[in-house]
Parts: C-alpha cells; structure tokens; sequence
C-alpha cells in the first residue's frame, strides 16, 4: 500500500514457516542414519564371530572402519546429506555430493564381495541414494544396490532362493516409490505455499492501493464541498464588490463582508480536516437540521434567498456518515445554484421518514436538459461528487430539470431499522 488506510493495518507480512513436514524428515534422516551404523556394526560382529582368523579380517574391519568414517564425513559436511531437505525434483546434483556417494557405494560394493553379510546396509543407502541425487540418478543406483544384494544372498544361501531373489527388489521399488512420491507431493506442496504467500502479498498491495484511491477520492469530494466551493464563494462575492465599488459602495461593502463570513467558515473546515474531517457545522450541536441552516445562511446573497424546510425529527441515532453526506450535498448542491442557475430562491428540504432520510434542493433557476448532461458531468465535479457519496451509502440520485423551469434534486439515503 502507497498510503496509510484501515486495510492497512489488517495486512500483515505473510511469510512461509517450516512445516511438520520438516521436522518429520528429519526424524526419518535420523533413523536411517542411525540404522546404517546399526547395521554396519551389526555385519561386523557377525564376520568376526564367524571368520575372526579368515584372511580377509583385517581387510574387512579397514573397510568397515573407512566406511563409517566417510559417512559420518558425508553427514556432517555433505549438504543434502545430514538433516538438510533432499535435493527438489530435476535439480542437478552438485559434484562434492556426487563424488562422496561414489566412495560409499565403491567402499561399500567391495565389503559386500569381501563378506555378503553387509549387503544389509543397502537398506539405508537406498534413502540416502535417493536423498542425495535425483530421481533419475538415484533410481540406477537402488537398481545396483538391490542387485549386489541379491548376488550377495545368493552366495550365501548357495542356491536360487525365491525369497532372496525377489524380496530386495520388492523392498527397493516400496522404498523407492514411496520416497519419490512423498518428494513430488512435498515439492507441489512448496509450490502451492509459495504462490499462497505470493497471492496473499499481491491482495494486501491491491487493497492497499484500492484504499489509498478510496481515501483520495473521499478527500478529493471533501475538498470540493467545502473549501473549493468557499473560495468560488469568495470570488464571486469579491468580484462583484469591485465592480460595484464606486457606484454601489453599501453593496459592495455587503459583499465583502459575506466573503469574509465564508472564508471563517473555510478556515473552520480546513482545521476539522486536521482533526477528524467531521463537518464543522455538525459539531457544535443541533444536529443535522441546524446545520442545514447555517449552510443556507451561508449561502444566502442579496441575489440569492436560500430557505429550510424540515419534515418530521431525524432519528436520535442518525448516523454521523448519512449526516455528514446529507450536509456535504447540501453545499455541493447550493454551490452549483449560485454558479450556474441564476436562480433568485433556493429551497433545501429534509424529509425523514421511518426507512429513509430524503434531501431535496430546488431552484428557479435557468434549469438544465439532464439527459444532454453526461454521468461525469460537463457542468463541474458536483454530481459526480454527489453520486459518489451515494453509491457508499446505498442512497439514490433523481434529477429533475428543463431549461428554463429551474431544477429539482432529490437524494434518499437509506436507513437501518434495528
């Protein structure tokens, strides 16, 4: 938002926070992690309780020693690796990573040729295959992985065993599905989030500036209402003082002291802008009918004879935005009389009744053809500014005029019953 509005301070930041999802993750690294040594040291044990004198003994504990060092190397200093997110779908994997899970599968393959018993470690290394490159990559390697298994097995069973041949494959294709899914479905997830954050920034900016344009608008109608229609006052008073100067100095005298009236009451206004935009003749009592009054009082010239009529008490609980709006069109209306009628009497007229409060102003003046005047309003910004107040109440505008029959306007707001 460009300015300060109440949608404003209803518009937070939104920002995207680690989910469940994360925390589960890391869980899950954990345990793999863990069950990788588990299973490394469980390997171990079973060699050396079976061939501690075999040849291959100190070879196998080397192996063994040289692969938990390079994994808890990867996991501590490999990204991707240790707790951190796997890498997203079609991102290429970084070389470091690469060359590191070369080593483990190389070191690993070879322990598995030396003694099959470690073929159980593959478990965890297919998670951390599939963690660790992408799909495409890390799918050939739980294809290899699963096969060195399988050989390993069947050396050791000695023969085709069913459930050696087909239960690693099984568990590599569940395993490898399920982490390939559960990725995507995290990947979209992420994406759906971010284009979440993305929409919500793009409506809190949007109504930001929808507010700023509202709130310049309304001050824009203000404005026009009250200060510009009392410095069009003034120079038009003060005009005709100048030209009746000589010949009519009392007159002129009259007029200058009218201008000055109106400038006060501008000087008023301007300063219940700085406060609270209130209309300044609302708030010194009397409600709505007594500030009708002194806008017609106002208004009133030796040329131009403004009257009030009330019928019927506006209600007790007259909102502050229907009274505000009913006096703003008041001057707005009486502004354009004194411009462009010629008109010699005015009547303001406040009709209350129990679901609507209605505000006419008629003149006899010169009148104008209605239909030959466009909504934007060739005759100034008085009925567009009127008809903007309107539209945020709920009201109506008629507009009744011929040239020369003077003109009738007629405003209903209105009113909720509780």
């Amino acid at each position: 938002m460009e300015g300060v509005c109440p949608v404003q301070r209803g518009c937070r930041e939104v920002r995207a926070v680690p989910g469940p999802g994360r925390d589960d993750t890391r869980a899950l690294t954990v345990v793999m992690h863990t069950a990788f040594f588990v299973l490394l040291g469980a390997s171990l044990a079973r060699y050396l309780a079976r061939h501690a004198e075999g040849p291959h003994t100190p070879w196998i504990v080397a192996l063994s020693a040289l692969l938990a060092l390079l994994y808890v190397l990867g996991v501590l200093g490999v990204p991707g690796v240790s707790g951190a997110p796997g890498i997203a779908p079609g991102t290429r994997p970084t070389r470091r990573r690469t060359a590191w899970l070369a080593v483990v599968v190389a070191v690993w393959a070879l322990l598995v040729v030396l003694a099959p018993s470690f073929a159980w470690c593959a478990v965890p290394l297919f998670y951390t295959g599939l963690r660790t490159l992408p799909p495409r990559a890390a799918v050939p390697l739980v294809a290899l992985l699963t096969a060195l298994a399988v050989g390993a097995q069947l050396s050791l069973a000695g023969w085709p065993d069913p459930n050696v041949l087909l239960a690693p494959p099984a568990v590599a294709a569940v395993a490898t599905t399920v982490h390939v899914v559960m990725q995507r479905q995290a990947a979209r997830r992420d994406a759906l989030i971010a284009d979440l954050v993305r929409t919500r920034r793009e409506l809190a900016a949007t109504e930001r500036r929808e507010g700023t344009l509202a709130e310049r608008e309304r001050l824009a109608r203000e404005i026009h209402d009250t200060l510009a229609q009392g410095l069009s006052s003034q120079r038009m008073l003060l005009q005709a003082a100048d030209r009746l100067w000589e010949t009519a100095p009392d007159i002129a005298r009259d007029h200058v002291r009218t201008a000055a009236s109106i400038a006060e009451s501008s000087l008023a206004e301007a300063r219940r802008f700085v406060h609270d935009l209130t209309p300044a003749d609302l708030a010194g009592g009397g409600g709505l009918p007594r500030a009708l009054h002194a806008v017609a009082e106002r208004a009133s010239t030796p040329a131009l004879t403004v009257r009030v009529h009330t019928d019927g008490a506006p209600p007790a609980t007259l909102p502050a935005a229907v009274e505000s709006a009913l006096l703003r069109i008041a001057q707005g209306a009486l502004a354009n009389v004194r411009e462009h009628a010629d008109a010699t009497t005015a009547t303001l007229t406040l009709t209350c009744l129990d679901d609507q409060i209605v505000l006419d102003v008629t003149d006899d003046g010169r009148g104008f053809d209605p239909a030959g005047t466009p909504a934007t309003g060739e005759r100034g910004h008085g009925l567009p500014a009127i008809r903007a107040r309107l539209r945020q109440l709920g009201g109506t505008l008629t507009v009744e005029s011929a040239p020369g029959e003077g003109t009738a306007l007629s405003v209903a707001i209105p009113l909720e019953r509780t």
